[in-house]
């Protein structure tokens, strides 16, 4: 009796031509409208969950589109929220400004600025030191004298030309809040450096962390190009 010779070619053709995962996966992304013809599949088919335990495709393909919409939603509410800080910021440049322009004397322009930067800024203290000579000051403290020791604890500052932010030395609230020195927690001392005008200008808080040290410098750099402007004009009247 004659025994048939075992079949092992066919079974090795087959599985030579098994797929490998890497070949599903390139061809599911070369074809990504394939469960659209076949959704029945999908109904069939899981996928590992964090937890260990399994969920549809469906489900994590749900799963996945809520992570990314919440992901959308919260850069959409930064967004919105940086657009009314913006505006409020606008608002109160401007109200600084036509607070500015109604001023006619050194005297008004500075009781306006203490009122709109305590209003609309909510700032506890407001300073500002001319650095010029003037033998009959209108308002005690605005000028000092190009050679004053009073200039000597703003230094650095004035040789820098930008605004500091933080606690100021004893030294410094002295000279720009006198009496009140020792109730600034934190303030913003910002050079007032213009070719007709050298000063100081300094914002003040009862709070610690209200100026900063890491704060950025363009919003009181334009606040001080506004404020100069309008002191250099004033000045020259």
């Amino acid at each position: 009796m004659n025994e048939q010779p075992p079949v092992i070619a066919p079974i090795a053709d087959m599985q030579s031509s098994e797929l490998t995962s890497n070949q599903v996966e390139e061809y599911l992304r070369k074809h990504p409208e394939f469960f659209h013809e076949h959704l029945n599949l999908l109904e069939h088919m899981s996928i590992p969950h964090p937890s260990g335990s399994a969920v549809s495709l469906i489900s994590k393909q749900l799963e996945l589109f809520r992570s990314r919409h919440h992901d959308m939603e919260n850069q959409l509410t930064a967004l919105i929220e940086i657009a009314r800080d913006n505006d409020t910021s606008l608002n109160r440049m401007h109200k600084l400004t036509l607070a500015l322009l109604d001023a006619n004397t050194l005297e008004e322009a500075v009781a306006n600025l203490d009122v709109v930067l305590s209003e609309y800024f909510l700032i506890d203290f407001v300073a500002v030191r001319i650095i010029k000579h003037h033998s009959a000051p209108p308002i005690s403290n605005l000028f000092i004298e190009p050679d004053s020791k009073d200039l000597e604890p703003f230094a650095n500052e004035l040789a820098n030309g930008q605004p500091k932010c933080g606690r100021p030395t004893i030294a410094q609230a002295r000279v720009l809040f006198g009496e009140l020195a020792f109730e600034v927690k934190s303030c913003a001392i910002i050079p007032l450096a213009f070719t007709e005008l050298e000063g100081i200008l300094a914002i003040g808080s009862r709070e610690e962390g209200r100026f900063h040290y890491s704060m950025g410098n363009l919003f009181l750099n334009q606040m001080s190009e506004i404020i100069g402007t309008r002191l250099i004009t004033l000045l020259q009247q």
